[in-house]
C-alpha cells in the first residue's frame, strides 16, 4: 500500500478539483447565510426531483465516459495491458469474425499459448465425440463469452476501445436507477426531512469518480459489464415487484405488462452475468431471492390467505426466459472450445498446468496451479485450500477492496455505515447483503486475483451497490447536520444541497490524489509501460504485407486475427517451427516484433526487424521442447517450460515433466506432422538425480518406437543437468498425427504436492540444481518435407 503527497499529474488534478469543490461548497454555504437571500429564498416545496435527478445522472454518465476514455490514453497508453485483458481482446476479435472457436493452423505451436485451449482438450487429446477422422481441431480463448460478445460489437464498429467508456456511462445511469429503486424518497417524513432523492444522484457521482471502475471500463476486462448486469438485474427485479404490487396492476395484462417486462430484463441481465462471470451470477441469484421472496410474501399477506400473489409465478417465468440467451451463449462457447459441454477453463488447466485438478472451484488438497500461480501457492496454500487458507485469501481481497469504492480506505466506512442503514429498512436490505453474497461466491476460488489499479477485482462487480450504500450514509450524515444546524438557519439555506454534493465529490477526489493514484500509476508503469503489440508501430515501419512474429503471449493475443488480412501475427519460437509457419503461409516477407523492457524497469522499446529464413531449409533442424507447451494431454503429471540457464539445455530452456505421485506420469506433446513425414527425429532429454523415464513415439495413435532414459550417472563436475540425444528414428511418409509421449517413472516431488522446481507462470521457472529432473530439451529433425512437398 502506498500513500502520500501526489506525484502523478492526474493526482495533482484530482487534488485541485477536490480543493475547488470544498471551497465552492464552503462559499455556497457562506452565501446562504445572507439574511436578505434567506428572506428572498422561496420556501421548499415537496417535489419528486425525478427529472432534475435524471438530468444530473446523465451529465455524470458523460463525465464517467470521458474519464474512462482518458484512462485508456493516460494509464493504459492506448491498449489492453494485463494478460486477461489481451485474451478478452482476442476472443472478441474472433467473435467479430464469426468464431467462438477457430480452426487450428499448423504448426500449432505458432498459434497456441497462454489461455488458449484446443477443442479436443476435454477428451484428453482425443478427437471430440462426433468429429470426422482427420478433422480439423479448433482453438478458443478459455474465458466466458459474455463480455467478448459485447466487445465484438466494438470491433465490428471499428472502435473496440470505445466499448469501455460506453459501459462507464451505462454504469452511472444504472447506479442512479438502483439507488432510486431501493432508497426512494420517504413521503412520510416531516417536511421532507429524509431527502432520499439525493441518494441516487450521489450514488451516480461516486460511480463517476471511482478510479477502480474507471480502470474496469477502460481496459478490456469483464468486470465493468458484470457490474452493469448485476446492477440492472437487481434494479429491474425491484421494479418488477413494485409494478406487480401497484393498484393499477391488479389484473394481468399479458406479456406487455410492465412487471413482466421488468422481470424479463432482470433475467436477461442475470443470464448475461452468468455468461460473463459465473460465480458472480451465484451471488446475484441469492440477492434476487432476497428481493423477490420477502416482497411477494408481503404482497400475499395483504391479498389474503386464499388469494396469495398470483403474479409471482409469471414474474419467475419471465425472469427464467430472459436468462436463456446468456445461458445459451455460455453453453455454445463451452461446446466450441472443448468439443463437449465442459468447462473451457478446467480443460485448459488440465493440459497446461498442474498438479492434476489444481484449478477448481472448491476446497481441499491439491488446489492451486503451480504454473500460473506458483509463488502464491507455495506461500499461501502449503497445506491445501482449507478454511484458514480461504479466510486468508478473502481477507487479502477485502484489504485491497477497501480502497476500491471511494479511492481510499477510510472512506470505505461510508459503505459500512450505509449497509447498517440499509439493514434497518426492509426495502433496501438486499443492498446491504449483496456484497456479502459476492464475497461468499468467490471464497471457494483459491487465487487472490488482486493487482494494482484493478483492485480486488472479484469484488468489483458489486461496486455500484457499494456506491448506493455510501450515498445513503452520506445523505444520512448531511441530514443530521441539517437537523443540528436548523437553529442557525441551515435548513433554509438554498444552496445547502449543492454544497453537500460538492463536499461529497471532494472526498473520492482527495482519495485518488493521496492514495489510489499510486496504484494506478503502478499499473501504468508495469511490464514496460506499453501494450505489448501496437499495430501502429507495424504500420509506421512500412509493413503492409507479411508475417509479424511476436515474443509474448500478450503481444500475440493483441495482434493475432483468426481471419487475417495482409499482415498476420504469429508466436516467435526461435526454432524450426518459425520456418514451418513461414512456409505454410507461402513464404511471405517476415518480421520480428521486439518488445524490450530495460533491466532496471522503465518504458519498453519497440522494434521491427526483418526475419530471414533463406531459400532452403537446413538438413538438420531443431524444435525446442518448450515450444511444444501446452501438451496435448497429461495423466498424473504436468509439463511446464522452465529456464535452465547455465546448463546443457538448448537455449537455456526446456520442457520439464513433473509427476503428481509415485508411479507412471505421462505427458503427450504434438509434433507438426506435415513437415516431419519421412524425416528422422532424435529427441534430446535433460535429466538429473533420479529423473528417469521413457520417450515414446506415437504415429496415428500407435506406438512406433520407444527410448528408455536411465537416471544420470554421478558427475564429478557437479553439473545440475545431464543432456542426452537419443538415437534417431525414421517416421513414415504417410503419418497424419505424430506425438511424443513422455513417461516419467519416478516422482519429481519429495513430498506430496511440493514440487522441487515449481514455476511462477509458464516459462518463468528456473532449474536450480533440483533433484529428480526429467525434461524434453529439444528434437533434432533430419530430412523431412518443405512446403513444396
Amino acid at each position: 500500500m502506498r500513500a502520500g503527497l501526489p506525484r502523478d499529474p492526474a493526482q495533482w488534478i484530482a487534488l485541485a478539483l477536490s480543493v475547488a469543490a470544498l471551497l465552492a461548497g464552503a462559499w455556497l454555504l457562506r452565501r446562504g447565510r445572507s439574511p436578505a437571500l434567506a428572506r428572498a429564498a422561496p420556501a421548499p416545496r415537496p417535489r419528486s426531483g425525478a427529472a432534475p435527478g435524471l438530468a444530473i445522472a446523465a451529465a455524470l454518465a458523460i463525465v464517467a465516459a470521458l474519464i474512462s476514455a482518458a484512462y485508456v490514453a493516460v494509464y493504459l497508453r492506448g491498449g489492453p495491458r494485463i494478460i486477461d485483458a489481451t485474451s478478452y481482446w482476442l476472443e472478441a476479435r474472433a467473435m467479430a469474425a464469426g468464431y467462438l472457436a477457430w480452426p487450428l493452423d499448423e504448426p500449432a505451436a505458432s498459434v497456441l499459448g497462454r489461455f488458449l485451449v484446443r477443442s479436443d482438450a476435454a477428451a484428453g487429446g482425443a478427437a471430440p465425440s462426433g468429429a470426422a477422422p482427420g478433422g480439423v481441431d479448433h482453438v478458443a480463448v478459455i474465458f466466458p463469452p459474455g463480455y467478448p460478445a459485447l466487445l465484438s460489437l466494438g470491433f465490428l464498429a471499428g472502435a473496440p476501445l470505445a466499448v469501455g467508456p460506453l459501459l462507464a456511462a451505462a454504469l452511472a445511469l444504472a447506479t442512479h436507477d438502483l439507488a432510486a429503486r431501493f432508497a426512494p424518497e420517504d413521503p412520510a417524513a416531516a417536511r421532507g426531512a429524509a431527502r432520499l432523492r439525493a441518494v441516487p444522484v450521489l450514488a451516480a457521482l461516486f460511480s463517476a469518480l471511482c478510479a477502480a471502475l474507471r480502470y474496469h471500463t477502460a481496459d478490456t476486462m469483464s468486470h465493468g459489464l458484470a457490474a452493469l448486469c448485476f446492477t440492472v438485474a437487481l434494479a429491474s427485479a425491484r421494479r418488477a415487484l413494485d409494478e406487480a404490487r401497484a393498484p393499477a396492476a391488479s389484473a394481468p395484462r399479458g406479456p406487455l405488462d410492465p412487471a413482466v417486462r421488468a422481470a424479463a430484463l432482470a433475467g436477461l441481465a442475470a443470464g448475461w452475468l452468468a455468461a460473463t462471470r459465473p460465480p458472480s451470477a451465484l451471488a446475484l441469484a441469492a440477492a434476487l431471492l432476497l428481493v423477490l421472496l420477502p416482497g411477494s410474501a408481503r404482497a400475499g399477506a395483504a391479498a389474503g390467505p386464499r388469494e396469495g400473489d398470483p403474479r409471482l409465478g409469471r414474474l419467475a417465468v419471465a425472469l427464467a426466459i430472459g436468462a436463456l440467451p446468456g445461458l445459451a451463449l455460455l453453453a455454445a462457447h463451452q461446446r466450441a472450445a472443448t468439443g463437449a459441454f465442459a468447462s473451457s477453463q478446467a480443460a485448459y488447466y488440465a493440459v497446461a498446468d498442474g498438479p492434476p485438478g489444481c484449478f477448481r472451484y472448491g476446497f481441499g488438497a491439491g488446489v492451486g496451479c503451480l504454473g500460473e500461480h506458483g509463488d502464491f501457492v507455495r506461500h499461501n496454500l502449503s497445506e491445501g485450500y482449507g478454511f484458514l487458507a480461504a479466510a486468508g485469501t478473502t481477507l487479502r481481497r477485502l484489504k485491497l477492496h477497501l480502497v476500491d469504492a471511494l479511492n481510499a480506505e477510510p472512506l470505505a466506512l461510508l459503505v459500512v455505515a450505509g449497509a447498517a442503514i440499509a439493514l434497518r429498512r426492509p426495502r433496501s436490505r438486499a443492498l446491504a447483503v449483496a456484497p456479502l453474497f459476492q464475497i461468499a461466491a468467490y471464497a471457494p476460488f483459491y487465487f487472490d486475483g488482486n493487482y494494482p489499479g484493478g483492485g480486488a477485482r472479484f469484488f468489483a462487480d458489486v461496486l455500484p451497490i457499494e456506491h448506493a450504500l455510501a450515498a445513503m450514509a452520506a445523505v444520512a450524515i448531511a441530514e443530521r447536520a441539517r437537523v443540528s444546524g436548523a437553529a442557525g438557519g441551515l435548513a433554509r439555506r438554498p444552496f445547502a444541497p449543492l454544497a453537500a454534493a460538492l463536499v461529497a465529490a471532494a472526498l473520492p477526489l482527495a482519495g485518488f490524489a493521496f492514495r489510489a493514484g499510486f496504484d494506478h500509476a503502478a499499473l501504468r508503469d508495469r511490464e514496460g509501460g506499453l501494450p505489448m503489440f501496437d499495430p501502429a508501430a507495424v504500420a509506421r515501419a512500412g509493413v503492409a504485407r507479411g508475417l509479424v512474429f511476436v515474443d509474448t503471449d500478450h503481444g500475440f493475443n493483441l495482434g493475432f486475427d483468426p481471419a487475417p488480412g495482409d499482415v498476420a501475427v504469429l508466436r516467435y519460437r526461435g526454432d524450426a517451427l518459425d520456418r514451418m509457419a513461414w512456409e505454410a503461409r507461402g513464404r511471405p516477407p517476415a518480421y520480428r516484433y521486439g518488445f524490450a523492457i530495460p533491466d532496471g524497469g522503465g518504458l519498453a522499446s519497440v522494434s521491427l526487424a526483418p526475419l530471414a529464413f533463406g531459400a532452403a531449409a537446413s538438413p538438420d533442424a531443431v524444435i525446442e521442447g518448450e515450444s511444444l507447451w501446452p501438451p496435448r494431454a497429461q495423466r498424473d503429471a504436468w509439463a511446464l517450460p522452465e529456464h535452465a540457464g547455465g546448463t546443457c539445455a538448448s537455449g537455456g530452456r526446456l520442457l520439464a515433466v513433473h509427476a503428481a505421485a509415485s508411479g507412471a506420469a505421462v505427458v503427450r506433446v504434438g509434433l507438426p506432422a506435415p513437415w516431419l513425414r519421412g524425416a528422422r527425429i532424435s529427441p534430446r532429454v535433460a535429466i538429473a538425480g533420479d529423473g528417469a523415464g521413457e520417450v515414446r513415439l506415437l504415429v496415428d495413435g500407435a506406438l512406433l518406437h520407444a527410448w528408455q532414459v536411465e537416471p544420470a550417472a554421478p558427475s564429478p563436475s557437479a553439473a545440475p543437468l545431464t543432456c542426452a540425444e537419443l538415437p534417431a528414428h525414421q517416421l513414415p511418409e504417410r503419418a497424419v498425427e505424430i506425438e511424443l509421449s513422455l513417461e516419467r517413472s519416478r516422482p519429481l516431488t519429495t513430498a506430496a504436492g511440493a514440487a522441487t522446481s515449481a514455476p511462477e507462470g509458464p516459462g518463468r521457472a528456473k532449474i536450480e540444481g533440483a533433484e529428480g529432473i526429467f525434461a524434453l530439451d529439444a528434437i533434432r529433425v533430419s530430412g523431412g518435407n518443405s512446403v513444396d512437398r
